[in-house]
């Protein structure tokens, strides 16, 4: 593997420890963790003060995503896990979260994804 790599792995675990140090989600505003893979982004509302995951949703649970204009590909599929996820936090009760990027930039699928769980209804 390359020093490149790891370094850019290394950056984005120091900058998710710092995430994570202001960020925790309680039982009124659940925390939405994300992980972005190559071909996948995964995403689930977690309640910290019991460690319990409350709703789970991935780009293989989505099926075809109706996503608004200029948003394709990837950021297609990270929109519809955002209204897919929206949906069901929704069903559970759930209006108010907070949104845990992990350590990933606020850009493309990351966005998309907030973008697609704001257009669901709910406040992020």
């Amino acid at each position: 593997m390359s020093s490149i790599s790891k370094k850019r792995r290394e950056i984005r675990a120091k900058r998710k420890v710092s995430i994570r140090k202001k960020v925790s989600g309680s039982a009124e505003r659940p925390r939405i963790s994300i992980l972005r893979s190559h071909k996948n982004i995964y995403a689930q509302v977690v309640d910290d003060t019991v460690g319990h995951t409350l709703a789970a949703c991935d780009g293989s649970k989505v099926g075809e995503v109706t996503a608004p204009e200029g948003v394709t590909g990837k950021c297609a599929v990270a929109y519809g896990v955002g209204k897919a996820l929206a949906g069901l936090a929704k069903a559970k009760g759930i209006e108010r979260v907070v949104f845990d990027r992990s350590g990933y930039l606020y850009h493309g699928r990351v966005a998309a994804l907030a973008r697609g769980l704001r257009d669901g209804g709910l406040e992020v």
